[in-house]
């Protein structure tokens, strides 16, 4: 049996398995480099059980060395500076200090 083949131009064929393979690498390389959507992860469940978690935190690994400033007394710029400062002496990893962040900046005046 005969190869299809395509007419190219100046007598030069192309076989059709080469042609099919090229377009479908072309296609693979085209569609892996396009930009991805973004994922969301979580859910305003998570938020919230992550804003609890964040305040269990506050309670508990800062107020265990001193009493707690209400987290309204502060902008939420001046609690970045805070928490950059007393998050080590209260060894929170980087988890942590988020959640308590978060839960700082949670709470509206």
């Amino acid at each position: 049996m005969k190869p299809i083949l395509l007419h190219k131009s100046d007598n030069a064929f192309i076989p059709m398995k080469t042609v099919l393979v090229g377009a479908i690498s072309t296609i693979a390389v085209l569609t892996s480099c396009t930009t991805k959507p973004a994922v969301v992860e979580g859910s305003k469940t998570n938020s919230v059980e992550r804003i609890a978690l964040g305040k269990t935190i506050y309670d508990n690994s800062c107020g265990k060395c001193h009493d707690l400033p209400n987290p309204t007394d502060h902008s939420a710029q001046d609690w970045v500076g805070i928490m950059n400062s007393m998050a080590p002496k209260a060894r929170l990893n980087d988890d942590q200090h988020a959640m308590v962040y978060d839960y700082i900046v949670s709470v509206k005046k």
